[in-house]
């Protein structure tokens, strides 16, 4: 059963990471785009860098994260194992 729970948790883990990198690249582009056609500024581009940092920042913190919950689990298993 606990290599089911490890299947799932890393599958959900994999999703959660390209889903919280892709949304802000989307969104700064929307935005961009927007501006662009509405106050015809040339942002679109360093709205997309912006949209980039700003998933490869939700990405870092969500692994370290679950980097943490892991470390956590194992020395719990450890102390249990005294």
């Amino acid at each position: 059963m606990k290599y089911k729970k490890s299947v799932h948790r890393t599958f959900a883990l994999i999703t959660q990471l390209g889903i919280s990198m892709i949304v802000p690249i989307l969104l700064c582009v929307w935005v961009g785009g927007w501006l662009e056609e509405k106050f015809k500024l040339p942002v679109t581009i360093p709205f997309i860098i912006l949209g980039v940092l700003a998933g490869m920042r939700n990405v870092y913190l969500l692994v370290r994260h679950a980097n943490e919950d892991l470390e956590e689990k194992k020395e719990e298993g450890k102390d249990e194992k005294r």
